[in-house]
C-alpha cells in the first residue's frame, strides 16, 4: 500500500512539473539571423511572405510546424528592427536639434546617417 501510494505521489510531481514545463516556451529553433538593419528588414519580408502563404492554404499540423519556425525568424527580425528604429530616432533627434541651433556640420553629418538608415525601411 505504502508503494502504492509513493508510485502516485511520485507520479503527481512528474505530472505537474510536465504541465509547469510546458508553459514555457523553450528557445528549441533559433530562426535566421538579422545582424544587421538591412538583413532584418529582409528576412522580414521574406518571412512575412512565407508566412501569408502557408496562412492561405490549409492550416495542417506540417503547417502549424512551418508556421511556428517561420515566426521564429520573423521575431528575431523584428527585435533587431525594434532596437535599430529606436536608434534610428535618437539620430533623427540629433538632426532636429542642430536645425535648432543652426549647426549645419552635426545636421549634415547625422542627418546623412539618418537618411542611409531610413533609406533600409523605405523602399
Amino acid at each position: 500500500m505504502k508503494s502504492l501510494l509513493s508510485a502516485v505521489m511520485l507520479g503527481s510531481a512528474l505530472l505537474v512539473s510536465v504541465v509547469a514545463l510546458a508553459d514555457e516556451r523553450p528557445d528549441h529553433y533559433k530562426g535566421k539571423p538579422s545582424d544587421t538593419l538591412q538583413q532584418a528588414v529582409a528576412n522580414f519580408s521574406e518571412y512575412n511572405q512565407k508566412l501569408k502563404t502557408v496562412l492561405a492554404g490549409e492550416l495542417t499540423p506540417l503547417a502549424m510546424v512551418e508556421i511556428h519556425e517561420l515566426t521564429y525568424t520573423i521575431e528575431v527580425a523584428l527585435e533587431k528592427i525594434h532596437a535599430e528604429t529606436g536608434k534610428l530616432k535618437d539620430v533623427l533627434e540629433e538632426v532636429h536639434v542642430a536645425s535648432e541651433h543652426m549647426d549645419t556640420a552635426t545636421a549634415k553629418a547625422r542627418g546623412d546617417a539618418y537618411i542611409k538608415a531610413a533609406q533600409t525601411l523605405v523602399k
